[in-house]
């Protein structure tokens, strides 16, 4: 501190002046918690040109954070701090070179009324060019690789596709049962009213291979993988590992992303063949309990449902896969550093995935219609 220097009584004091051509900044007193400062002149979204500190006392962090609210304000990127004593001009020089983080910032009174639903637009707009654009990166990543030019260790990739893949069949085995065997109960209230429960058997296999068999599958993978993606790579973002990455030359995109993509793409389909296998058999079991055998069950359902229908459900996961992958690494590659951060990610890449499903589905399901599949 300059107590050598101090002129105690007077109280803290800023005056901006500007003569010439040039901006100074004087100040004076003693900057410490509690004392009001007397800003005079105060040039908003101004940086001085010269700082005279003859007449500066003591100080704590009140002087340094408001010599950087102001240098923040001005946006100028190299200050001049020429003036101020040393050890505060050092201080100055250190926090300069340390990017203000996104959350620390303040944040502002929340909108009302049209304010948020502007701000509401806004920010759905933002999250969509930042999907576009990580899209982007994805499919660049892709082309590397398969030029070549971008590489990751196969024990991820195998890893990866043991949890996604064989370490998810009970979950998917359970919930597709259950679905099979409550539309196979749903659909049986009403048929049997009019005399058809055979036509069960065509209800549940024509639903579960072009709907609910992809759809329950894609659901289960967005709050266990697509979550778990998030989590992953955002807890690598926040104890700086994807940092120590790029320090030793690696592509935290092609190392982190790529295995995921592949893994979740290249198990969905066999996840969606999997899950229509056996909600058909819960459909199955049903059918047996009201009295229609299994093998006439299977003759009728084969009517129905061929080659044609049975593909449908099979094609939609390949995207349904890619999207759910995207969602979480993206939500995971652009958290924040705490562990809140971490959780918000992960929370959005559920969302963002089923989201994305959802939309998915829809366009396909206008797209099949038009086609008249």
């Amino acid at each position: 501190m300059n107590s050598d220097k101090a002129d105690r009584s007077i109280p803290p004091r800023a005056v901006w002046e500007s003569a010439g051509g040039v901006l100074s900044l004087t100040l004076a007193g003693d900057w410490m918690a509690g004392g009001k400062p007397e800003i005079t002149g105060d040039a908003v979204g101004a940086w001085p040109d010269e700082i005279k500190a003859e007449r500066l006392g003591s100080f704590d962090s009140t002087l340094p954070a408001y010599l950087l609210g102001k240098l923040r304000e001005s946006g100028v990127k190299e200050p001049v701090f020429d003036g101020l004593p040393e050890n505060l001009r050092k201080l100055l020089e250190l926090a300069t070179k340390v990017p203000e983080r996104s959350e620390a910032k303040s944040r502002g009174a929340a909108p009302h009324g049209l304010g948020r639903l502007g701000a509401g637009a806004s920010a759905a707009w933002g999250a969509l060019l930042a999907m576009l654009e990580f899209v982007g990166d994805a499919v660049l990543a892709m082309l590397r690789f398969f030029t070549g030019r971008a590489r990751f260790r196969s024990g991820d990739f195998w890893a990866v596709v043991q949890d996604c893949g064989v370490d998810a069949l009970p979950i998917v085995a359970l919930i597709s049962f259950l679905i099979g065997m409550i539309l196979a109960f749903v659909g049986n209230v009403q048929l049997a009213s009019f005399g058809a429960s055979l036509y069960v058997a065509d209800l549940v296999g024509i639903a579960m291979v072009r709907e609910m068999g992809v759809m329950m599958t894609a659901i289960i993978m967005s709050g266990r993988t697509g979550a778990s993606f998030a989590a992953h790579i955002g807890s690598m973002n926040a104890n700086q590992e994807i940092d120590a990455l790029k320090t030793f030359g690696f592509n935290p995109f092609d190392y982190l992303v790529l295995p995921r993509l592949f893994a979740l793409v290249l198990m969905m389909p066999i996840l969606t063949v999997y899950s229509n296998v056996i909600g058909i058999l819960g459909g199955m079991l049903v059918a047996a309990w009201v009295g229609i055998p299994p093998q006439l069950f299977w003759t009728e359902m084969l009517t129905t449902v061929d080659l044609t229908q049975a593909s449908l459900g099979v094609f939609k996961s390949v995207f349904f896969g890619a999207a759910i992958a995207i969602s979480g690494c993206m939500q995971g590659m652009n958290s924040g550093s705490s562990s809140s951060a971490v959780g918000q990610a992960t929370t959005r890449a559920v969302v963002a995935s089923i989201t994305s499903v959802i939309i998915l589905d829809s366009a396909f399901a206008v797209i099949f219609t038009l086609l008249d599949i």
